[in-house]
C-alpha cells in the first residue's frame, strides 16, 4: 500500500467528518502538524473535538481552527497563549476538558497501548476528580482516568521513510509519538522523506505500522512562540559597549 500522498488535502481525503475526535501533536508551536491543520481548515469540517497539549496561538496552528469556529471542544493541559480560545470559552462557545499535563500524556499513551483506563494520584481530592471513580492503594487516594483514542491523529516528524517509520527532532518529539499510536488513522507530515532502509533502524521512534498516510513538507515553517533575547556580553578588555 502506498502511503505517500501528494499534498495534505489528498492525504485527508475520505477521513474527515463533522463531530470527529482529532489528536494534533506539538507543544506550543514546536512540532505541530501545521500543513495538515491548514488543510482541515480549508475542508470546512466542523464540531471537532481536538486533543492537544495546547491550542497554538492566534493565527497559527490550532488557532486557525478556533478562528474559523471548527472546534467545539478542546482536551488540553494549557491554553494560556490563545486570546481567541479565551474569548470563546468565556462566552460559552467552546468546551474545555482540562487535564494535568502528565495525565493527558498518559491518557494518550494508554489509548495507543489498548489500555482503557488507569489510576493516578494526580488530581485526587481536587476538582479534577469530580465524577471519577476513586480507589485507595497503599493508603493513598487514586482516581481513574480513561485512555484516549482518536478517529484521526495528525503528527509532524523530522525524518520519515515511505513506509511510515518516523524520527522526531529534539523537543519537537513531545506528544507526537504517543499520538501516532493512539489514532485509528494516523497521518504524518515529514520534513525529510527517505526510501526504506535509508534511516538507521535504531533511530526510528514511531514504527511505520502506526502510520497510514504521509505527506512531504520540505519547507516546514519553524515558528517561535515567545521570542526572548539577552544583552550581548562584550569580551573583557575590549572597551566595547554591552
Amino acid at each position: 500500500m502506498k502511503k505517500v500522498y501528494p499534498d495534505a488535502k489528498a492525504a485527508l481525503a475520505g477521513l474527515l467528518k463533522d463531530g470527529m475526535l482529532i489528536m494534533a501533536g506539538g507543544f506550543g508551536l514546536c512540532g505541530i502538524p501545521e500543513t495538515l491543520i491548514q488543510a482541515i481548515r480549508e475542508s470546512g469540517v466542523k464540531n471537532l473535538t481536538v486533543v492537544s497539549n495546547n491550542a497554538g496561538v492566534d493565527g497559527i496552528g490550532l488557532g486557525l481552527l478556533l478562528e474559523s469556529r471548527q472546534i467545539k471542544k478542546m482536551i488540553s493541559s494549557y491554553v494560556g497563549e490563545n486570546k481567541t480560545f479565551a474569548q470563546q470559552f468565556l462566552a460559552g462557545e467552546l468546551e474545555i476538558e482540562f487535564n494535568p499535563q502528565g495525565t493527558l500524556a498518559e491518557r494518550i499513551r494508554a489509548g495507543g497501548a489498548g489500555i482503557p483506563a488507569f489510576f493516578t494520584r494526580t488530581g485526587a481530592g481536587t476538582d479534577i476528580a469530580k465524577g471519577k471513580e476513586e480507589r485507595s492503594f497503599d493508603g493513598e487516594r487514586f482516581i481513574m482516568e480513561r485512555g484516549l483514542v482518536a478517529d484521526l491523529s495528525l503528527v509532524h516528524a523530522w525524518q520519515g521513510d515511505t513506509e511510515g517509520n518516523l524520527v522526531y527532532r529534539k523537543t519537537a518529539r513531545n506528544f507526537n509519538p504517543m499520538m501516532a499510536t493512539a489514532g485509528k488513522v494516523t497521518v504524518a507530515e515529514v520534513e525529510h522523506l527517505y526510501e526504506p532502509g535509508q534511516i538507521d533502524p535504531d533511530r526510528i521512534v514511531t514504527p511505520g505500522v502506526f502510520v497510514q498516510r504521509i505527506i512531504h513538507v520540505p519547507q516546514a515553517k519553524k515558528h517561535i512562540e515567545q521570542r526572548t533575547v539577552r544583552k550581548r556580553v562584550a569580551p573583557a578588555g575590549t572597551g566595547e559597549e554591552v
